[in-house]
């Protein structure tokens, strides 16, 4: 097991070394951001607005709501990583590392727009009259011969990989590690519980895992983003330092006392992204595969209420806890202590035994709901390669591995799903680039019509009339709609 970690850990070093995944994330992130012209910053209001208050497009196809497909892309991404993956960030890295996980969520709301967009774009409905999208489909579509269908096969092997991964042992473990710490329960009993609720909901699809998410996801985040502001309110007086300390660290590097060994600025770096984009998964295009589910009347206002899941995610969930972690001053204890740090920190910040009990409920609902998120992910994309008819082995087989997560060693796990998450990213990142010209031109057409997201089906029909490809959009020759699927049937 041990050479195991160290041979994942090297690869890992090199998928996430400085010449590798994170300036091209960045960079993407960057490129896409200037040829949408910043929308991620003028268009954050409104998006919030469709996706969270009028949370539907009335009329249109697709097989959850807007909100659902929302809440099911951020359970999928509120998980561990905002616990225990910035708990790892600054054990490492530093408080500098936070700096680095708000950049990659910042620039990658533009990739997320990007990919939500292009997921809705080219979906297709298949043999169940269900919505399928995602990079397993856009890669190909979007991109014409041998290179769009290498990348996309590509990216259906390695998301079905990291679903296993990130989606579910990191989700486990983390689960099992601080229910035994807070309440004495042995890692097998957390394993079988979970295994049984995660197949319980699996078995209905997506309607279920839409239904489960849509009540599951806003509770948790607001359950625990008030404990963490409560902790902060407590400790206001050390948060002008914490963000002096963030800012500084994120260009100097770290050498802290203690238990830290020391950090340079090349690690801050590293941790930040590579955790911010565990946490975020933007630029990855696990998110657009369920935006392809929503009921949307254009690609362009799923691919805005997909952005914000990176603002709720980064910008809100991981702050709370980064801040919480550094005012409390638990970052300090060193890498061994990231499965539990948080938990510390929000017991210290808070009396009696409360901090411990929210950070373990949080987990515990954080974790589960991304089970849930990824495993659609994991079986579109076995959709993808072998088939509908896999897809009920899928789940069976997902929910089994959710045992042999919560009773596997952590460091293994992380390290796999490290790697995983890089190489899912790496022909999906190369996709929004190619594609990025079809992107910016057609969301460019649509925001001018629309700017602030309030045209109706009707209105929308009518400007985009003529416009090319939104008919073989609604038909589904390009696309794929249940229209299709209907006259297939009659």
């Amino acid at each position: 097991m041990e050479q195991l970690e160290t041979i994942l850990g090297d690869i890992g070093t090199i998928v996430w070394g400085p010449w590798f995944l994170i300036p091209l994330l960045l960079g993407t992130g960057l490129y896409l951001t200037i040829r949408l012209g910043g929308l991620q910053f003028t268009k954050l209001f409104p998006a919030l607005t469709l996706g969270i208050i009028k949370r539907k497009d009335a009329g249109s196809e697709g097989d959850i709501s807007q909100f659902q497909a929302l809440t099911t892309a951020l359970a999928a991404t509120v998980g561990t990583g905002n616990i225990v993956g910035v708990a790892t960030a600054l054990a490492i890295g530093g408080p500098g590392a936070l700096f680095w996980m708000w950049v990659t969520g910042l620039l990658g709301m533009a990739s997320k727009y990007s990919e939500a967009f292009l997921g809705v774009r080219y979906r297709a409905t298949d043999e169940a009259g269900e919505k399928s999208g995602g990079p397993q489909l856009y890669l190909e579509k979007g991109i014409k011969g041998p290179i769009g269908k290498i990348l996309a096969v590509s990216f259906a092997i390695f998301a079905f990989l990291a679903c296993f991964g990130i989606g579910n042992m990191t989700q486990a473990n983390s689960i099992s590690a601080n229910v035994e710490n807070t309440m004495g329960i042995a890692p097998w009993v957390t394993g079988l519980v979970l295994t049984v609720g995660a197949f319980v909901v699996l078995v209905g699809g997506i309607k279920s895992i839409g239904r489960v998410t849509a009540a599951l996801v806003p509770f948790m985040v607001v359950f625990y983003v008030i404990g963490a502001l409560l902790i902060l309110a407590i400790n206001l007086d050390g948060i002008p330092a914490a963000f002096a300390q963030i800012f500084t660290d994120a260009f100097t590097g770290t050498s802290a006392v203690g238990g830290f060994a020391g950090s340079v600025i090349m690690i801050a770096v590293q941790y930040g992204v590579a955790r911010g984009i565990f946490s975020n998964e933007s630029g990855m295009g696990s998110a657009a595969i369920a935006a392809a589910a929503a009921q949307t009347s254009h690609p362009v206002r799923q691919g805005l209420v997909s952005m914000t899941q990176t603002f709720i995610d980064t910008i809100i969930v991981v702050t709370c806890t980064g801040l919480v972690i550094i005012t409390t001053g638990v970052w300090e204890k060193g890498e061994e202590f990231a499965g539990t740090m948080t938990a510390e920190a929000f017991s210290h910040g808070l009396p009696g035994e409360w901090g411990q009990w929210i950070v373990t409920v949080g987990l515990v609902l954080f974790a589960f709901s991304t089970l849930l998120g990824w495993s659609y992910y994991g079986e579109r994309n076995v959709e993808r390669l072998f088939g509908r008819k896999m897809v009920m082995p899928f789940r069976v087989l997902f929910s089994l591995v959710v045992f042999v997560g919560a009773t596997t060693p952590l460091a293994v796990v992380w390290n796999f799903s490290d790697i995983m998450n890089g190489l899912m990213a790496l022909p999906n990142l190369i996709g929004l680039l190619v594609l990025s010209g079809l992107i910016a031109r057609e969301t460019r057409w649509y925001l001018k019509h629309d700017p602030k997201l309030r045209a109706t089906k009707e209105e929308v029909e009518a400007f985009m009339a003529d416009q090319p490809g939104w008919d073989e959009w609604k038909a589904g020759d390009i696309v794929g709609s249940s229209r299709a699927h209907i006259h297939q049937d009659h």
